[in-house]
């Protein structure tokens, strides 16, 4: 799971404009990340100029997921992502993204804000610390340790199967319980197993 580009854009009459972009394209060959770059620009533009004002959307292109929101104050944001990163977080992080960014930057700015002029500085931190979703969104670090409990309760589970078998063992070999005790250990182990339907 990889986030590769984050981007805050306003949506003008005819064009979109790049406010701010951050990018993490270490994973590509040096001499590959200026131009991938370049087109991670085109497509964010393209994406936010053909999506209408208040509206999410993924679009996929090739192994690739475009994660857009435009809000109906013509802010829009975009997060390119691989195929694997879950789409309710990259949505998280454009909103907490774009309420933060037009708390910030005067709105005023927007149309004719480009990436030089613009004094928002908390994109790369924020693709940064969204490169792991399980880390950087509550619900799906919930969800992650909802599911390593219930893994270990399985194991646990397991265990005490295996260890009520072993014991059933042991009544039957101890000298120290006499043959009421006995009796008494599986009448109660007939009523605590499972019922039948009849």
């Amino acid at each position: 799971m990889k986030l590769y580009s984050l981007s805050v854009l306003y949506k003008g009459s005819t064009k979109a404009n790049l406010l701010k972009a951050a990018y993490d394209l270490s994973s590509f060959s040096f001499f590959q990340r200026s131009s991938l770059q370049e087109f991670m620009t085109f497509t964010s533009a393209l994406i936010v100029e053909r999506s209408a004002l208040g509206s999410r959307a993924s679009v996929k292109e090739q192994e690739y997921l475009c994660h857009v929101y435009v809000r109906n104050d013509n802010l829009g944001g975009v997060v390119i992502a691989d195929s694997e990163y879950p789409s309710r977080v990259c949505f998280t992080l454009l909103d907490k993204v774009l309420d933060e960014f037009s708390r910030q930057v005067n709105s005023v700015d927007w149309p004719s804000g480009s990436p030089a002029t613009i004094q928002y500085t908390a994109l790369d931190s924020h693709l940064a610390k969204y490169q792991n979703p399980r880390e950087a969104d509550a619900m799906t670090k919930v969800q992650a340790e909802l599911d390593e409990t219930k893994i270990i309760l399985h194991n646990t589970m397991e265990s005490l199967l295996e260890r009520g078998e072993k014991l059933d063992d042991l009544v039957q070999k101890s000298e120290h319980l006499g043959n009421q005790s006995k009796a008494f250990y599986k009448t109660a182990r007939k009523q605590n197993s499972c019922c039948e339907i009849m």
